[in-house]
């Protein structure tokens, strides 16, 4: 009768110790309400939104990339690079603009890919906010508990080390 106990306790210690597995994603409920957030958005839109994309360097140039999503397929793509005007203080100019149709997304070579909320999503997961040892792991819903910003930096690196996304709106259309 001991020993069917301890089969018993063995057994339930097993079961428990393999079922509290560690997640490998950094802020994975925020994710997972996100996304949430991001299916009803997704429905009450009929997949048909705008969403920005900013990137800002420390050497004083910044990019927009406008991607336009028509029932879950890019229909175009607008981006926008500006610089700093170094004698001119707080004033930049625009140094590249152009827009791409449907025909064309995906022809320039700058700018941010020409991507879906969905494959947006799905980076986060498997890449920006993978559980990392030498990095610091950002996640924020600014968007209505969407994504607004998703990514990691790499410890020690000094410039530029944000990889993931900054998104500062998204609309339907």
């Amino acid at each position: 009768m001991k020993a069917n106990i301890y089969v018993l306790l063995l057994f339930l210690t097993g079961v428990l110790l393999t079922s509290c597995k560690k997640s490998d994603i950094a802020y994975e409920n925020d994710f997972n309400t996100s996304v949430r957030y991001w299916m009803n958005f997704k429905t009450a839109s009929g997949n048909s939104y705008r969403y920005v994309v900013n990137f800002s360097s420390w050497a004083g140039f910044s990019t927009e990339t406008v991607i336009t999503v028509k029932e879950g397929k890019v229909v175009q793509r607008s981006y926008t690079a500006t610089r700093r005007i170094d004698s001119l203080p707080g004033q930049s100019e625009v140094y590249e603009q152009w827009t791409e149709d449907e025909s064309k997304v995906g022809s320039h070579g700058a700018a941010y890919p020409p991507q879906t909320l969905d494959e947006i999503y799905k980076a986060a997961k498997d890449q920006w906010l993978l559980k990392r040892s030498n990095a610091q792991t950002y996640f924020e819903t600014k968007n209505n508990g969407m994504i607004s910003s998703c990514g990691f930096v790499e410890n020690g690196c000094m410039d530029d080390c944000f990889r993931g996304i900054n998104i500062s709106l998204i609309e339907k259309i």
